[in-house]
């Protein structure tokens, strides 16, 4: 049957949801919401291993409260859908910790998701790929899927899981689906009238991979997307993975950052004194399960510890181009400490993605590479630029997250300053021009710039100027110029 007009506008107006709390039955009220004690007892309920490709990692799943081998329906291929905030203006940091964490494990477990639906705003979708956050495959907005929704309801309807009013409001009945409610609670007290939110069926189909979201969606946001979303499909496990993150405070407060505690900083102003590789780092340093807090000296931690990736990076790459002199380098023990590390970072991220455990062997090996690039006056040994190549290639490709596109980009400033130089040597070069000396009455030569080029010398000025707030300082040595790229990037001079 078509439902009535009154539940499409209500579905548009509740963000796609459902109401739960009361089921009105022959007139009389009564409560269909389990009592907070029998849902905590149910949290137990059997869960069913995935069939598929074993992807080597153990994470936490919150159906289970317990790590449980990731395994895929696909190999190296996941279905992902990441919850997000209803975002009506700019973000804040809070917003986005569990995205970018999120999107720091789909890098570093090196899964392709093929769907990665988040509902959100146009706004934030800029403040997302303002911190580079990966686009989803798929973006799902409530009001594009209307018709999709109706028939979601309605086939929820026809399977006998919900009570619809006179008024045409659709209320789900929790017992409807026996002791299978309750699979993520967490026992935290009072239960009231909450919001189901819907997934698109036509995306995921009956069955995804992984769900993720932060930690507060646990209960009832995520928990009511599995009822009704096993009630549609009339199946026993419709998502084999939930991953929540922990939330973001500011330091010494208990409170999870918010803009009704007043307590947030918009992602907007973050930019303004941090970069986005810094956020990443910082997120990288805590795990995705854990709270995070953000202060000052936790972020000043985030920047030190990637200008001394970048600091080796680049020490590393003047020694392979003979462009730095060393004494004798073991190479065996840096060999040894390579193949160790390596062994060390994929144990770490296969426990449930332990980045700080893998950033801190990362850091180890470049301690130990920094040791032996030791300036020396001249060359006293046989060179090994093999083993720094091996190390320089390893680190950027682990900690590409917070160091992407590095020597793409040194390629693209070089080359800049490289043709900003020429113009300015070119608007620099001056033409002499004979006069007579008044007093002697001999002839003598004066340079003068050429005045049809100042406007060049005026533009390659504005051009240094404009590229400096982004991080790009360029300085002028005579017709020559040095650059270098600050906040936490490769430097060059």
């Amino acid at each position: 049957m078509r439902l009535p007009l009154a539940l499409i506008t209500n579905v548009r107006l509740l963000n796609s949801g459902f109401r739960i709390g009361h089921r009105i039955h022959n007139g009389v009220t009564k409560t269909s919401l389990l009592s907070s004690c029998n849902i905590c007892s149910r949290v137990e309920r059997k869960w069913i291993k995935p069939v598929g490709f074993d992807t080597g990692v153990k994470t936490y799943n919150s159906l289970t409260k317990q790590k449980e081998p990731l395994v895929l329906a696909q190999e190296r291929i996941a279905t992902w859908y990441s919850c997000g905030p209803t975002v009506y203006d700019h973000a804040h940091l809070g917003h986005a910790c569990s995205y970018v964490r999120f999107d720091i494990l789909l890098e570093v477990s090196n899964i392709s998701p093929t769907v990665l639906a988040r509902m959100h705003e146009e706004e934030f979708k800029r403040d997302m790929q303002a911190l580079r956050v990966l686009p989803p495959a798929v973006y799902m907005r409530v009001t594009d899927n209307i018709p999709q929704i109706v028939a979601f309801v309605e086939r929820i309807i026809g399977n006998g899981h919900v009570y619809v009013t006179s008024q045409g409001n659709v209320y789900f009945d929790t017992q409807s689906i026996g002791d299978r409610y309750g699979k993520i609670i967490l026992c935290n007290g009072n239960i009231h009238k909450h919001l189901f939110a819907l997934v698109c069926s036509s995306v995921f189909g009956s069955q995804l991979d992984i769900h993720s979201g932060g930690i507060d969606l646990a209960f009832p946001h995520h928990e009511n997307e599995i009822a009704q979303s096993e009630a549609y499909h009339q199946c026993e496990q419709w998502g084999n993975y939930f991953l929540h993150s922990g939330h973001l405070h500011l330091k010494g407060s208990v409170e999870k950052m918010s803009k009704s505690l007043k307590n947030y900083v918009t992602i907007k102003d973050f930019l303004e004194s941090y970069t986005a590789n810094e956020f990443r780092l910082f997120c990288l340093l805590t795990r995705y399960r854990s709270a995070i807090d953000y202060s000052d000296a936790s972020m000043n931690e985030a920047r030190s510890t990637l200008s001394t990736i970048s600091a080796f990076c680049h020490t590393a790459q003047a020694y392979m181009q003979g462009h730095l002199q060393c004494q004798p380098i073991e190479e065996g023990i840096l060999w040894e400490r390579l193949s160790a590390t390596q062994s060390s970072v994929r144990k770490a991220l296969a426990d449930d993605f332990d980045t700080p455990k893998a950033v801190n062997v990362i850091m180890s090996l470049i301690h130990h590479g920094n040791c032996q690039l030791q300036p020396a006056t001249k060359n006293n040994g046989p060179r090994c630029p093999a083993v720094f190549g091996a190390m320089l290639s390893y680190v950027r490709e682990i900690m590409a997250e917070v160091h992407d596109s590095s020597g793409v980009l040194n390629n693209v400033v070089e080359e800049l300053v490289h043709f900003r130089s020429k113009v300015r040597k070119f608007a620099l070069s001056v033409e002499d021009q004979a006069s007579q000396n008044p007093q002697t009455g001999s002839e003598i030569q004066k340079r003068h710039p050429q005045p049809d080029r100042v406007p060049l010398l005026k533009v390659c000025d504005a051009l240094r100027n404009n590229l400096a707030p982004l991080g790009v300082h360029i300085k002028d040595r005579g017709t020559n110029s040095t650059w270098k790229i600050t906040r936490g990037e490769t430097r060059k001079n």
